[in-house]
């Protein structure tokens, strides 16, 4: 695989952002990945994403929002996590061009992005992983009031010990929702993917199962949706 290292312009500000190709010529199909809340673009989950990511085919693009640029513990606001966001596809689009094109990303990276596809942002899909359907310990917030608006196909990844996805109120949002969403359960998860000994599983196997389940929902998908893109 061969890794790119770039630096991307949001607004007067720059983020650091990785593309890792699955071959030497390039790709035919790139997911721009944003990590979760606590993380950065280079963190264990990240990098096991972006493994698994490539194992189902996809060129990856990893990526900092700003305040983890500037190694800060508060996140931006949604808006500037969109916006983040917003700049490093359209900088992917420019650059690389792809035949497809996913966005998505772990747990609020995952959000700021499905933001963007209910505001109408082009792609070919949406890939979550472990959604923040609501704070932990807090099942009342619910953050699935966008769900109604996305029309991209979307493929979703939560663990059934989730603390902040409460299977229950997962499938009770998805009523809502009028896309293509294929939701995925992994057994015995939790936040962080992270399954006990006791499961028999290991957390590699998990993400063997992610990678498997995404390589066939790629396969499912090919030449259903093609949004027209939204700049940022």
């Amino acid at each position: 695989m061969n890794t790119v290292q770039w630096y991307i312009p949001v607004g007067a500000e720059t983020v650091s952002a990785v593309y890792t190709s699955t071959t030497a010529s390039g790709d035919d199909a790139v997911f721009v990945c944003a990590h979760g809340a606590g993380g950065n673009m280079n963190d264990r989950g990240m990098l096991a994403t972006a493994a698994a990511m490539h194992a189902a085919g996809l060129g990856v693009v990893r990526f900092n929002f700003l305040y983890t640029e500037k190694k800060s513990g508060r996140p931006d606001s949604m808006p500037r996590l969109m916006e983040t966001t917003s700049a490093v596809v359209e900088y992917v689009r420019t650059v690389l061009a792809p035949t497809r094109l996913y966005i998505g990303g772990r747990s609020m990276g995952g959000r700021a992005a499905s933001m963007l596809a209910a505001d109408g942002f082009g792609a070919d899909g949406l890939l979550l992983l472990a959604y923040p359907l609501h704070p932990a310990g807090q099942p009342e917030k619910l953050r699935d009031a966008h769900f109604s608006r996305m029309h991209m196909p979307v493929l979703c990844f939560n663990g059934t010990r989730d603390a902040l996805c409460t299977p229950a109120l997962m499938e009770r949002a998805l009523t809502t929702v009028t896309a293509p969403f294929t939701m995925h359960w992994v057994n015995g998860a939790d936040h962080s993917f992270h399954v006990l000994k006791r499961s028999g599983r290991t957390d590699a196997m998990v993400m063997a199962e992610i990678s498997d389940a995404t390589r066939h929902w790629l396969a499912s998908t090919i030449g259903d949706f093609r949004g027209a893109y939204v700049s940022g």
